[in-house]
């Protein structure tokens, strides 16, 4: 079955069992985008849901965890952090060939660049900046032990884990010698900041286009992709965003490096931050360098394998191939970090 059709004749079926408000005939059409979970939308003529599922095939370890995320859209649907309802897990390979969970369809606006063309007025750019960090500040403030995800993560350094867990996935999806990647794997060991204990639930990609916005108003309702999410260290989520920024404003990238950002009312990175730490309560952040550096290789590890799933032919996304030319480029990125930290 390929990643971009479903059999909705078996989930038809299976959805008349598991899904009450279910009536109709299915029909089904792929969301673009999406690089690792191939995303749908549902229809019986009424009514609307959103399907995300593991690829089909062959799949690296620990990768495409639905049932995580899943498992993390329950916990908080009823904490400040807005996410989509959940209505199933299927782990039953058999319906569609992998296993799958239903949400509900948010009807809202998503955004792929950060300069946000799309709206005009800067003090709405400036409102929505704040919005997604007030969302990531919300993040953070939650307790996993009070919504169930106590053991959502493993105890220890987290950064620790992550060099680890994208070193081996970088290897095993490699496809040719990288010597800035071997120049990042080598330097994040060694330059580790101590652990200093702190633990929050921490969502791995958060960024513009992974957020759905009302139709009208700066106010965001569901964050998406969760994929990735994991008990960790605020500061990977924080670091994550700010590095996209750094990215260069060209065709396929859609970075903010050389973009005016005052004049489209933008904040600094500096801003960001300093907001960031006054929702958290903060006081500042050492070491920031080295988290920007573990963020560019943890997102050229992550390209490496959409890299690797293009050339084997189980990539979601026309795009993959286009995406995976991007590791050495990102790789190269940090070690400009790397070098003035």
């Amino acid at each position: 079955m390929s990643t971009q059709t479903l059999d909705t004749a078996s989930l038809e079926s299976y959805l008349r069992e598991a899904l009450p408000e279910f009536s109709g005939t299915l029909s089904a059409e792929k969301f673009a985008g999406g690089q690792s979970n191939p995303t749908f939308l549902l229809s019986d003529g009424e009514r609307r849901w959103v399907l995300r599922r593991k690829p089909p095939g062959e799949l690296l370890a620990s990768a495409h965890a639905v049932d995580r995320e899943y498992r993390v859209l329950k916990a908080l649907r009823d904490t400040d952090v807005p996410v989509a309802k959940t209505y199933l897990l299927c782990e039953d390979d058999g319906v569609i060939g992998s296993m799958f969970y239903l949400m509900e369809y948010l009807e809202g606006r998503v955004f792929w660049d950060p300069k946000l063309p799309e709206i005009d007025s800067k003090n709405e750019r400036a409102a929505m900046y704040e919005e997604m960090n007030r969302v990531l500040a919300a993040l953070h403030s939650v307790d996993p032990e009070a919504v169930g995800l106590g053991d959502f993560g493993r105890p220890g350094n987290y950064f620790e884990r992550q060099v680890n867990r994208w070193t081996k996935q970088y290897r095993a999806s490699e496809t040719e010698h990288s010597a800035a990647m071997e120049a990042l794997i080598a330097w994040l060991p060694e330059n580790m900041p101590e652990d200093d204990g702190q633990v929050s639930l921490v969502h791995g990609d958060f960024r513009l286009d992974n957020l759905m916005f009302h139709a009208t108003e700066p106010r965001i309702i569901g964050v998406l992709d969760w994929e990735l999410s994991t008990l960790g260290h605020p500061l990977a989520d924080l670091s994550y965003q700010v590095m996209a920024w750094q990215l260069p404003d060209t065709e396929g990238i859609r970075g903010l490096a050389g973009v005016d950002r005052k004049a489209l009312g933008l904040p600094s990175d500096e801003e960001y931050i300093q907001r960031y730490c006054e929702g958290t309560g903060r006081t500042g952040i050492e070491n920031w360098n080295f988290y920007l550096v573990f963020c560019f290789f943890r997102l050229a590890a992550i390209l490496q394998g959409v890299k690797k799933r293009a050339l084997i032919g189980t990539a979601s996304s026309a795009e993959a191939e286009a995406r995976g030319a991007m590791v050495e480029p990102l790789a190269e990125l940090g070690l400009r970090y790397l070098n003035d930290a």
